[in-house]
């Protein structure tokens, strides 16, 4: 990293990571721990400038930590996940909310170019996206705080540098903590985990056992879970700039792919079903297209995110499921070559593997459609909930546009319905994004229509299922239990203040 790279134009800053970034091509670049000496390649190209503010040597823009992951991620998708969990995940909360005394301790190892890393220490055993059941404590100890306790499936778990680590206290109440933590200060790895996908990363068991200064508590409210919740929006609204560049490759191999291989007289490509698959592929890059404008135009990642939560729900569930979709068609489209780590004809065995991830990290998919549909109902105030939808900004103009029918979700909703019904609103969500997107100059008008007339089947698969559910495939008898007074929320979706307070 050079002076001069704080003074590049944007597009100037990007091409220089592009440049980069191609050494990482998924088709050659081993499937392994990213090396020390290949990470100094992306910090010295200056993949994290864009978190940093200018004064702790940084280039501060949203735009650009959208567009570095962007990038990076079209030529190997778990390498756009490593720069986000340090970017948005580690280093953001602490630029944003850290003391002025831990940032200036922290942020400027991370602008010099060096092959810092840095991660964020939730998940612990026993306790996945429930993280109200966490067990590592703190407690003051002399000037400062002890935090004790295991953590896992943390990215970074044998590399990271640098810990942003979450701890609870029920010593007066529970109360919850958030500390930048040095790995030598007691922070260890009992146990290397293996991922079948996404090799860059290191994944394991850790222990924590350390000493912190009181300095680098996190500046946050410790009565509940939501600074927790808003540290996790900026990685899960990051999905859609991922998905962007991930499923701008897919496209443009499947297509190529599907255009070399003969079968019979002519070209796959000329089988119809290959079209449609190929199609498929193409409808998925054009909603994370669409959704990764989003992102980049109407959210901040510089600023408290709790409010984009409805919003960044359905990114992420969305983007997700293109991206695990699109995967799966591309190794369809390859056959038996498509399922050979390694093939010199295509990259889908890898692709697929790489993806199927991110429907369940950074908390579930079905958790989160469910926290979706949860957030809408706190606001109802009596409406039927599609009468609400049909008025609410982020999905309002899809459902008059193009007159979606959602009054399957007009009745009391059990577990099992919050979930399908978060779908379907993100899937509304999604339809307005992709007509905002096709107003952009240059968009493709086609490449739109067939976006949302996929959109719409997904939308009709959910009414669907609601009826599936209606026949009894759960064993149990339809009818739906409306829940007990008083019933309370999730802990993780922000509620008005009429609404049912929160267990």
């Amino acid at each position: 990293m050079t002076n001069a790279q704080l003074y590049l134009s944007t597009n100037d800053f990007i091409a220089g990571i592009k440049a980069v970034a191609s050494r990482f091509d998924t088709a050659s670049y081993p499937q392994q721990n990213l090396p020390a000496d290949d990470w100094t390649l992306l910090t010295r190209a200056g993949v994290l400038l864009p978190t940093l503010p200018r004064e702790y040597g940084g280039r501060d823009s949203h735009v650009e930590m959208c567009r570095v992951v962007e990038a990076i991620s079209e030529y190997n998708l778990p390498l756009g996940m490593y720069v986000t969990v340090i970017t948005g995940v580690a280093l953001r909360p602490i630029a944003l909310w850290a003391s002025d005394e831990a940032k200036r301790e922290v942020l400027p190892q991370y602008a010099g170019g060096d092959p810092m890393v840095a991660g964020f220490a939730s998940t612990e055993p026993g306790c996945g996206s429930a993280m109200s059941g966490m067990t590592t404590t703190f407690e003051e100890a002399g000037d400062g705080f002890r935090i004790r306790g295991r953590k896992h499936w943390q990215a970074f778990s044998s590399s990271a540098h640098w810990w942003l680590v979450s701890a609870k206290n029920d010593d007066r109440g529970r109360e919850y903590g958030y500390f930048i933590v040095k790995r030598s200060e007691g922070f260890r790895t009992l146990q290397p985990y293996e991922p079948l996908g996404l090799k860059v990363i290191d994944y394991g068991l850790n222990e924590i056992d350390a000493v912190v200064p009181r300095h680098r508590r996190i500046q946050a409210d410790g009565r509940n879970l939501k600074p927790m919740v808003e540290m996790l929006m900026a990685s899960r609204a990051m999905m859609a700039a991922m998905g962007c560049g991930f499923l701008r490759r897919l496209s443009r191999e499947a297509h190529a792919y599907a255009d070399r291989r003969r079968i019979g007289p002519g070209p796959q490509s000329a089988i119809r079903f290959v079209r449609y698959r190929l199609a498929a592929i193409d409808t998925s890059y054009t909603i994370c297209a669409a959704l990764n404008d989003f992102l980049q135009t109407e959210l901040d990642m510089k600023s408290d995110m709790l409010g984009a939560f409805p919003a960044v729900q359905a990114i992420k569930t969305v983007a997700t499921e293109r991206m695990l979709s699109a995967a799966h068609h591309y190794q369809q489209l390859a056959g038996g070559e498509g399922y050979r780590c390694g093939s010199p004809t295509n990259i889908s065995a890898q692709a697929f593997l790489d993806a199927r991830v991110y429907t369940i990290f950074d908390g579930t998919n079905d958790l989160l459609s469910q926290q979706l549909t949860e957030y809408c109902l706190a606001r109802t105030d009596g409406l039927p909930l599609s009468k609400f939808l049909a008025e609410w900004p982020l999905t309002a103009s899809a459902i008059t546009a193009q007159g979606l029918d959602l009054g399957f979700l007009d009745r009391d909703l059990r577990q099992e319905h919050l979930v399908l019904a978060g779908r379907a609103i993100g899937y509304a969500f999604a339809i307005g994004q992709v007509m905002r997107w096709a107003g952009r100059p240059g968009a493709d008008a086609g490449r739109a229509r067939a976006a949302i007339e996929f959109l719409k089947a997904d939308i009709a698969g959910v009414a669907t299922e609601f009826g599936l559910l209606s026949s009894g495939v759960l064993g149990i008898e339809d009818g739906a239990v409306p829940p007990p007074a008083g019933a309370r929320f999730s802990r993780s979706v922000p509620v008005p203040a009429t609404a049912p307070a929160e267990a």
